[in-house]
């Protein structure tokens, strides 16, 4: 049971979390994740809700690039089909591991951003045939994506993004639109697999994902407004701001 008094700061947050996701391709777990401990939910508890959260969100930003028509099918299906599937391996190892390590793996990830994202020159818009000799990078990257959400709770934009955007010289607006269809993948299998080990509180993430639908489809819309240096700077700022935060919390349960 969700006390009414928190409603208010769900709403808030889940707002935040939705414009990010549809503005960065991050799923909102960056912002859900450390909500959720905020209040005082266990951390295995917190990520599983976390997840739950972030599928109604990263729908919302699918079905707007989708309309749109700027999410090219190839490239999104190989992405999308292994993110799916790693979550659903990885989503199943997530109980053995203790509470502490989980949030020291996250602090990981967002210092691996931060130190790798970098602001590059926007290229031309790929079509599907130019990513055909890159589906297994595309696949990799989707795997690394369930990773995160199967493990940590998160979708795995935070980190499909840069790679995608760095590694295979994807643009970075058809970066964070590849990476709401992953993360919706990943993020839907993570959940079923918490659903099948009771695991999370389904209706706080409901809530928190549902608000956060709202405000996603709206800056999903208005991508294409924003230029490629301010999403990088967006997305390493919450690198660093994150992976302090989530460095406290694992130290908080190491050393208590």
């Amino acid at each position: 049971m969700i006390p009414w008094w928190d409603v208010p700061i769900l709403i808030a947050l889940g707002l935040l979390a939705g414009g990010l996701a549809g503005l960065l391709g991050i799923g909102g777990g960056l912002i859900f994740a450390p909500l959720l401990l905020w209040l005082d939910l266990p951390p295995h508890q917190a990520l599983a809700t976390s997840s739950f959260a972030i599928v109604p969100t990263a729908l919302a930003s699918t079905v707007t690039h989708l309309r749109s028509g700027h999410l090219p099918a190839r490239p999104g299906l190989a992405i999308g089909l292994a993110a799916f599937g790693s979550a659903f391996l990885f989503g199943g190892l997530a109980g053995a591991v203790s509470g502490w390590v989980l949030l020291a793996m996250q602090t990981l990830m967002y210092i691996v951003l931060a130190l790798c994202v970098r602001v590059r020159p926007e290229q031309e818009e790929a079509t599907d045939e130019d990513f055909d000799s890159r589906a297994p990078l595309l696949a990799a990257t989707g795997c690394i994506a369930g990773w995160t959400a199967g493990m940590l709770g998160l979708g795995g934009g935070l980190v499909m993004v840069p790679l995608m955007n760095g590694a295979i010289a994807v643009p970075i607006h058809l970066a964070v639109r590849l990476s709401s269809l992953a993360v919706l993948c990943s993020a839907s299998a993570a959940s079923l697999q918490f659903l099948h080990e009771s695991r999370g509180v389904p209706l706080m993430g409901l809530l928190l994902g549902g608000v956060a639908a709202f405000a996603a489809q709206w800056t999903a819309s208005r991508l294409d407004r924003f230029d490629a240096a301010v999403l990088v700077r967006c997305l390493r700022g919450l690198a660093i701001v994150l992976a302090l935060d989530s460095s406290r919390r694992a130290l908080q349960i190491w050393l208590g």
